[in-house]
């Protein structure tokens, strides 16, 4: 892969992890998965940036933490570098 996009998708992925990260607050993992039906792997692997979840999975954090999907994506856009793009403009 080439190393500026899987730089790109490092830094979503890390902007990701802390979004949730901050929402999730101090809410045990176990009791946050649980409750909203997301699976504990797939969230810890999120957290700690190691991988990005599948959209529905987004949707569900989203839910979880109250909110649409689109807002909690702009949160996660507004911790990327000013001038991000994914595709070289």
């Amino acid at each position: 892969m080439n190393s500026k996009i899987a730089n790109k998708k490092k830094l979503i992925r890390n902007a990701l992890a802390e979004t949730i990260k901050e929402h999730r607050g101090e809410q045990s993992m176990f009791k946050f998965c649980s409750e909203n039906d997301i699976s504990l792997s797939v969230l810890s692997e999120a957290e700690r940036g190691k991988k990005d979840p599948q959209l529905t999975t987004v949707f569900k954090i989203a839910e979880a933490f109250s909110m649409k999907a689109g807002d909690f994506v702009n949160e996660i856009a507004a911790k990327l570098p000013k001038d991000f793009y994914m595709i070289e403009k």
